[in-house]
């Protein structure tokens, strides 16, 4: 496919133009990046070491956390070194891989969140038959179902892009490798492949979310028959996923159900879920999981005492 392009390398526009500014980014996300990394391996770490955090709902944050990684790193250390290169350039190769690793990920992040949902809504509307449904060969499954879904998924939207011919120009108004940018510098008509591609994300994005809805609404339903101690404990629990929830599909609802805007404004949306928003997810799961922060002061106490030892 490569042999029928003139272009084998694209050049970013980047995200600022003032080398001052992209100086004053680098300073401020590598930190947000190592901070992404540490956080989310922290949280791998604790719920493969703790005894206390092997239910299923731990078993799916670790999974999480770990995408929340690969994701992250798909896009961020390129973005970072960029920042202080003054041509930007990627080969047509890295860009294709770049589509389909940020394309897998993400869309694994995304059914991993229906599963936690999934799990959530079980806990709490059948909490006696809990153990019997949510057993550990269902949750192997529901994990490598949301790794398949990721594949399939980007497979389909490198297959469509790997197929279009770009004669130049080669610069992408963008920081890293996306459809819609890598489609306006393509020599052929690709209205048709915008669509499918829209339609792609568009339904995987629509579909997650309305499941994600309705099973918050069962459990609300669900909770008028719990105490008030119940329902408060119940909504704890949920709070966090919530709010991830709501911090990434917030930018997908910006992108699809938008009017036109500039690439400025989307730059700046792509920049909050591809380097902020990963960084937000440790945090958010943290400071609002006693069990969590126990579990983690437990395994750092153990490692200081045999480190002193």
């Amino acid at each position: 496919m490569v042999s029928k392009n003139n272009v084998t390398e694209l050049i970013f526009t980047g995200l600022f133009e003032d080398p001052e500014v992209q100086r004053m980014c680098f300073v401020v996300f590598l930190p947000v990046y190592l901070a992404t990394v540490v956080g989310n391996g922290l949280i791998v770490l604790t719920v493969k070491a703790s005894k206390s955090l092997h239910s299923p709902m731990y078993f799916f944050l670790s999974y999480l956390s770990l995408v929340e990684i690969s994701y992250s790193s798909t896009i961020v250390p390129k973005f970072i070194t960029d920042l202080l290169a003054k041509i930007k350039t990627i080969s047509l190769e890295g860009c294709l891989a770049q589509i389909f690793f940020f394309h897998f990920f993400g869309v694994t992040e995304i059914l991993l969140l229906v599963v936690m949902a999934y799990d959530h809504s079980v806990a709490i509307c059948k909490p006696l038959h809990y153990i019997n449904i949510m057993n550990r060969q269902l949750c192997h499954v529901l994990v490598a179902g949301s790794w398949l879904g990721g594949f399939f998924h980007s497979i389909i939207q490198v297959l469509i892009t790997i197929q279009l011919p770009f004669c130049g120009p080669n610069v992408i108004d963008h920081y890293f490798c996306d459809l819609q940018p890598l489609f306006k510098i393509a020599c052929t008509d690709t209205s048709v492949e915008g669509v499918i591609v829209l339609v792609n994300s568009g339904l995987i994005a629509l579909c997650s979310f309305l499941i994600l809805v309705t099973s918050y609404i069962v459990i609300l339903v669900n909770l008028r028959n719990h105490s008030a101690e119940g329902r408060c404990k119940a909504l704890s629990t949920c709070a966090s996923h919530i709010t991830v929830v709501m911090l990434f599909f917030g930018p997908a609802i910006f992108f699809y159900m938008r009017p036109s805007s500039t690439f400025t404004e989307e730059k700046l949306v792509a920049l909050f879920y591809t380097v902020v928003t990963p960084m937000l997810n440790p945090i958010i799961y943290t400071l609002r999981n006693a069990e969590v922060k126990i579990a983690m002061r437990r395994l750092w106490g153990k490692k200081e005492n045999s480190g002193v030892e």
